[in-house]
Formats: C-alpha cells, structure tokens, sequence
C-alpha cells in the first residue's frame, strides 16, 4: 500500500468519524455538549480534507 493510499484512509476514517460526532451532536439534548460535538466534527473534516488533498498532491505539509 502507497503512503498515497495509506492518507486517504486516514482521511476517509477522519471523515467518517466526523459524521458520527454530527449525528451525537443532533441528539445532544444539552447545548454545551451539542457546541462540542458541532466543532470537534467540524476539526476533524477540516483534516481530512487537508490530509485528503496531500494524498492526491494538491498540497504539502507545512514543515
């Protein structure tokens, strides 16, 4: 398995994590805990975007 491959697992694994803190986040009954969730998801697709384009080579890491 390339280093290519390898990130876009990473990727697709942070992206669907994502999904799952949105979905906890819609049935958080308490407003702090659904902030949380909201912005942990919105962290998390955010990388995997980065590390995303990375593996196709649109972007290098910072150093």
């Amino acid at each position: 398995m390339s280093e290519a491959d390898d990130l876009r697992g990473r990727a697709q694994q942070m992206h669907d994590k994502a999904e799952e803190l949105e979905h906890a986040a819609e049935q958080a009954t308490e407003a702090g805990e659904r902030q949380r969730l909201h912005e942990e998801a919105r962290r998390l697709e955010s990388q995997s975007e980065q590390i995303s384009d990375m593996a196709s080579g649109d972007i290098y890491p910072i150093e």
